[in-house]
């Protein structure tokens, strides 16, 4: 992941030539600058051209889709669970009573009720839905394909720089399957390493190393001017190459203020932030969307633990109703800033839970048949497509996999889905594999 050398660099003054060699490339962000040379050279070979981006609120271990979006009143109470059904603003589209935010905006989003994949274990089930494809197992874990972020980044690339492209909040999470594989260390995420609640919320890997300030990096980088020596002996160790426009663009980040006032939630009206909720996955949606309009492509948003084995519903009293609050507020401010269908927001986690509670109270892993919810970006909203069995055991109609999903957020995007990638072997693959967009939304 792209995050900052931590060492701690002493001030330039009466700094020795060898020393200054030894800071130059950390100093300068030069994984920063490899990451935007990489990314440029993208848009020049044919980049589709979008203005689209998307916000995730990935579900770490599994939502209930018995307790949320695909609500059972008629089944007997193991299988429905303590939640009562509610009504929403669509005609005929209930949802769990701890999602009585997102009732107010179901015309804006959409349910997909008939997910299914063919594993039950965390780490692969998560590779499964961040790539579109099965890969790992207990025995071999190292991921297998690239995340739908990454190629999110690579397809598009950033709106702006210096904003990456791909963004999570905290960190990456997903047993290690948000990254890019072999389509390099480029496309990784940048991780924001921080709870945005944090009352002293501040970005590390956008802060200067210990001991520096902006005026200091600007002297070193005056020094590297007036010395043609140095810069010649820098030249043929290969550490540097000089300041050209990525190295620049990578120091913007660390001492501009483009970045900084991107990630900087003071400047949002208090209302509105507690609208959002004061809490990590509130304030985390309104920093996504600050970022997708500073010009993120992909902003992942990693939620708390949804693994619940025991006692479901007291899990989900103390998870639903922040995250219903967020991606509510979420689409609520999109409409109201006319972004709406700029922004597709995707509610998914590695596989659902069982339809029938154990003897704990709890549910356990189920892949047969769960949900996901999209809205935004120009896709259909107040909509449900496909069904679960009566009990929710497995799926009655129109059966949508991972690649299927993914197939239906990069064409919503703009992104062709006849692109292929090498892979390490350097084999063509393509990013959607068999998957087919669902056409109900688009």
């Amino acid at each position: 992941m792209l995050l900052f050398d931590g060492s701690t660099f002493q001030n330039c003054s009466g700094t020795t030539r060898r020393n200054f060699l030894q800071l130059g490339a950390p100093l300068l962000g030069l994984g920063l600058a490899d990451l935007l040379r990489m990314e440029s050279r993208a848009a020049e070979t044919g980049r589709a051209t979008s203005h689209k981006s998307l916000i995730v609120f990935w579900t770490d271990g599994g939502l209930s889709q018995q307790d949320s979006y695909d609500v059972k009143p008629e089944a007997p109470s193991e299988y429905r669970g303590s939640f009562r059904p509610i009504s929403t603003n669509v005609p005929g589209i209930v949802l769990g009573e701890q999602l009585e935010r997102h009732a107010n905006v179901m015309d804006s989003m959409s349910l997909v009720r008939s997910v299914h994949h063919e594993n039950g274990i965390h780490a692969p089930s998560a590779h499964w839905m961040q790539t579109g494809y099965f890969g790992p197992t207990l025995a071999r874990n190292a991921a297998q394909k690239p995340s739908f972020g990454s190629v999110i980044s690579k397809s598009l690339g950033t709106r702006q720089a210096p904003m990456p492209a791909y963004v999570t909040i905290p960190k990456s999470e997903a047993f290690g399957y948000q990254g890019a594989v072999y389509l390099g260390k480029a496309y990784n995420p940048f991780e924001v390493a921080a709870d945005p609640n944090a009352p002293d919320f501040k970005v590390p890997n956008l802060s200067l190393p210990g001991g520096l300030t902006a005026r200091s990096v600007d002297s070193r980088r005056a020094l590297l001017k007036s010395f043609d020596t140095l810069r010649r002996d820098i030249d043929e160790t290969g550490t540097m190459e000089g300041l050209d426009t990525f190295k620049r663009q990578a120091l913007e980040m660390v001492t501009g203020d483009r970045m900084r006032t991107a990630f900087d939630l003071s400047l949002e009206d208090p209302k509105l932030r507690d609208e959002y909720g004061r809490h990590r996955y509130g304030q985390s949606a309104l920093l996504a969307r600050r970022l997708v309009e500073a010009g993120a492509r992909c902003v992942n948003i990693n939620t708390g633990n949804w693994d619940h084995h025991n006692d479901v519903a007291k899990g989900l009293e103390q998870h639903l109703p922040p995250l219903d609050r967020a991606i509510a507020t979420l689409v609520q401010d999109l409409k109201a800033r006319g972004q709406l269908d700029d922004v597709i927001i995707y509610c998914v986690g590695e596989f659902g839970r069982t339809p029938r509670m154990n003897g704990h109270a709890g549910r356990d892993h189920w892949s047969d048949c769960f949900s996901v919810m999209l809205a935004g970006g120009g896709l259909k909203g107040g909509r449900i497509v496909g069904a679960s069995e009566k009990w929710g055991g497995g799926v009655q109609e129109r059966l949508v996999t991972p690649l299927d999903l993914l197939a239906t957020i990069y064409q919503a995007l703009g992104i062709s889905l006849d692109i292929h990638y090498n892979d390490v072997s350097g084999r063509p693959t393509s990013i959607v594999g068999g998957g087919r967009p669902i056409q109900e939304l688009l």
